[in-house]
């Protein structure tokens, strides 16, 4: 068995939105043979909370505008860490980086095939990594905090 139609309309589009929000490392597996209550997954993280958010609003918004489909549930939005959209064919999980590594909801999923994904989607992976890195360099050129502001402590 392998991923419907309607299933990779709808993986194509909510990765299209979450390229366009800038997301890191966007990924979607087709595990129709693997599980009886959904065709594909599609994951996707970013750096902080707040754009977790705005992720998962711009695919509910796209997926709805563009082809009328609304989410059977919505969990974990509260926390902005790892938010899940069931659509039923699919799910989508959208993570904060630090629970993307942690869970590594990719290595689950290796034995699954990994589903195609527009040209802007694939032009995310190594995003996350990216972003490490350029945060640590940041880190490692910050001054140290003086203890003492012109020959006073603080």
């Amino acid at each position: 068995m392998t991923a419907t139609d309607r299933s990779l309309e709808l993986i194509n589009t909510a990765a299209q939105a979450a390229a366009d929000k800038l997301a890191h490392d966007i990924v979607a597996y087709d595990v129709s043979d693997v599980l009886a209550i959904t065709d594909a997954f599609l994951l996707a993280s970013a750096p902080n909370d707040r754009q977790v958010k705005g992720i998962v609003d711009e695919i509910e918004e796209r997926l709805n505008k563009e082809l009328d489909a609304k989410p059977a549930r919505r969990e974990g939005e509260r926390d902005g860490r790892w938010v899940l959209l069931d659509y039923v064919d699919i799910v989508v999980h959208v993570q904060h980086s630090e629970e993307r590594v942690f869970y590594a909801l990719e290595r689950l999923w290796k034995d699954c095939p990994e589903l195609e994904l527009p040209e802007e989607a694939k032009a995310t992976r190594g995003k996350a990594a990216e972003h490490a890195n350029a945060v640590a360099a940041d880190d490692e050129q910050l001054p140290e905090p003086a203890d003492e502001l012109d020959g006073e402590l603080r």
